[in-house]
């Protein structure tokens, strides 16, 4: 019997993970209960995953979702009729979204901040002061919100509100999350007052003519919000790893750290639009289908070459050049700027949680003594 893969555990940062494996023997699509009730599938084979990611008949848009499925218990967002975003939309429509989108993120403008992101690592962990530091208490969620609202132009007062409702998205508290995104969808507007020239008013003039106000203020959220949590887990294990005296180069010492713990371990849920043949099973329409990132990006017998932490096919992830350039910030000003930086406990005694669901695994704490 399958354990099951939704289910909230804790660990060893060292300990092997005991479900990837058992996923894999179960071959290359594993049927499995789903959360919000019924089955759901999901992908353990790279070859099939990157066909369901690129299948124009497997989508995001939640109104394809089980007509069952309680969109709160699920996780889901709005239908793309209700709030069209990126990860919403499918089709003409999202690529007409993602252009816009795609220059202010592309490699060239995200390296031109090189300087400033940096910097920005600099000032926050020397504001850290003496002592030891939980670097997951503060520091790992701080850092790429202080990034994005730079990138906006949101004035920097707002730091402190955006963190607060960030962690508030992830409260079982009901209605915590609508607020949330209430919350950081306003501050976002601060940064399309007049005088402003971030990111923020680039994107509004950019995007369809049909973008209501409340649309933009969604997509700014969406950057803000999915920008802090692609960072925010990585970089415990990016630092424990480079502290524990891993001394790869900074651009491969982000990329297997993002390999090994991709930002999410399973895709966002898709659903098939019409009955659909994946790996020799006939699934209905409304078929809720997932990949298994971390399973696959960790496969031992899995080719050299570019991973999933991302995604791939129409919806890869559009901040991956911002996200991977902060973690190569975070290890090169600790390299460069804190030689005697340490963990304050052993790297074995580290521990790990995952939260359940589709979310993310981090680290429970990171304390370190920056100043040796």
């Amino acid at each position: 019997m399958l354990p099951d893969p939704f289910a909230a555990t804790t660990r060893g940062v060292s300990e092997p993970d005991p479900l990837r494996p058992v996923l894999r023997a179960a071959g290359p699509l594993v049927e499995v209960a789903a959360p919000a009730g019924g089955s759901a599938w999901i992908v353990t084979e790279e070859k099939l995953a990157r066909e369901v990611l690129s299948h124009p008949a497997i989508v995001k848009d939640p109104a394809t979702a089980p007509e069952n499925w309680d969109p709160v218990r699920a996780g889901l967002e709005q239908t793309a009729a209700e709030q069209p975003s990126l990860t919403t939309l499918d089709g003409p429509e999202h690529t007409r979204l993602r252009r816009a989108h795609a220059p202010l993120l592309s490699a060239k403008r995200i390296q031109a901040r090189s300087g400033r992101i940096h910097e920005i690592a600099r000032e926050l962990l020397t504001d850290l002061g003496e002592g030891t530091v939980d670097l997951m208490d503060g520091f790992s969620t701080r850092f790429p919100l202080t990034v994005l609202l730079d990138l906006l132009d949101i004035p920097l007062d707002l730091l402190d509100a955006a963190v607060d409702a960030c962690h508030r998205m992830s409260s079982p508290e009901p209605g915590a999350q609508g607020k949330a995104i209430a919350a950081i969808a306003n501050l976002a507007a601060a940064g399309l007052t007049p005088g402003r020239h971030g990111l923020a008013t680039e994107l509004r003039d950019r995007v369809p003519p049909e973008t209501t106000e409340d649309d933009l203020r969604y997509h700014l959220f969406a950057l803000i919000f999915a920008g802090q949590l692609t960072t925010d887990a990585s970089i415990g294990y990016l630092v424990a790893r480079l502290l524990d005296g891993d001394t790869a180069p900074e651009d491969d010492l982000v990329r297997e750290t993002l390999r090994d713990h991709p930002p999410a371990p399973f895709t966002l849920w898709r659903f098939t639009t019409t009955e659909l043949d994946l790996a020799g099973t006939r699934l209905p329409a409304r078929s809720p289908v997932l990949v298994d990132i971390q399973g696959i990006n960790t496969d031992p017998s899995r080719n050299p070459g570019p991973d999933l932490a991302f995604g791939a096919g129409p919806h890869f992830c559009i901040g991956a050049q911002l996200a991977q350039l902060e973690l190569r910030a975070v290890a090169s000003v600790l390299r460069a700027e804190f030689p005697r930086a340490r963990l304050a406990v052993p790297y074995a005694e580290l521990r790990q949680t995952f939260l359940g669901g589709i979310q993310g695994t981090r680290l429970t704490g990171l304390p370190v003594l920056l100043h040796g």
